[in-house]
């Protein structure tokens, strides 16, 4: 495996992952941090009612990040276009469900920026798979 990726592509999936990778492990050490980018209050205290399982919750979801952002570094350098293309829609999904979530009051408005983060990347790295595979496709015309 190469340390550095090798494609427009790869590149636009390693800087994904080390940021979502950054994230996670900012929410496993200092969840209240996580929370106030996220654009939530954190707790006066760190008091919670009973029965708030806010900080399982974080937890979990950093966990993910810090996951899913190892995934798409080690995909990237193994450049791994299928895994690529299969992030764009769900990406975009997600930019989806995080917009609606803030437009419906489900999330305040700073969450937003997660949405259009997800967004904003879906469609670089597939304009970065269509400037490939076209490349491609003139390359082996020629």
């Amino acid at each position: 495996m190469r340390l550095l990726p090798r494609s427009p592509s790869g590149w636009t999936m390693a800087v994904f992952g080390v940021l979502a990778a950054l994230m996670g492990v900012l929410g496993l050490i200092a969840p209240d941090a996580l929370l106030t980018v996220l654009g939530f209050a954190p707790a006066p205290g760190s008091r919670r009612a009973e029965g708030d399982h806010t900080p399982a919750f974080l937890t979990a979801s950093s966990m993910a990040a810090l996951n899913m952002g190892v995934y798409y570094v080690l995909a990237a350098l193994a450049d791994c276009k299928p895994f690529f293309r299969w992030t764009v829609p769900f990406r975009l999904l997600t930019c989806t469900v995080f917009t609606l979530a803030v437009i419906s009051g489900r999330a305040p408005s700073a969450f937003l920026g997660v949405g259009l983060w997800e967004g904003l990347g879906a469609l670089v790295t597939g304009a970065a798979l269509r400037r490939e595979g076209r490349a491609r496709r003139r390359r082996s015309r020629g």
